[in-house]
């Protein structure tokens, strides 16, 4: 389930947010859910901001010897069809 961040449409005008959605927060909802159109809270309207995605960074290539640290089983081919365990 991802998680999406809201912001109140008015945070400078706290006759019309709360102090929740003036700093905006996250709320993690199923992907068919339409956006949520007001606070949770205080039901003054919000507005859902683009956030970043959160994607794994791989610097290099894992060596075999990561590889078998992180719990991985290393096979190394020999012949056509035929693999060599690490």
């Amino acid at each position: 389930m991802p998680i999406y961040e809201y912001h109140s449409e008015h945070p400078d005008d706290p006759e019309r947010s709360c102090r929740i959605c003036a700093k905006g927060f996250e709320l993690r909802r199923p992907v068919d859910r339409p956006p949520l159109e007001v606070c949770p809270l205080c039901k003054h309207p919000v507005r859902k901001a683009v956030s970043q995605v959160n994607t794994p960074r791989i610097t290099k290539p894992f060596s075999p010897v990561d590889a078998k640290k992180a719990g991985f089983t290393v096979l190394q081919k020999r012949d056509e069809g035929v693999f060599e365990k690490l």
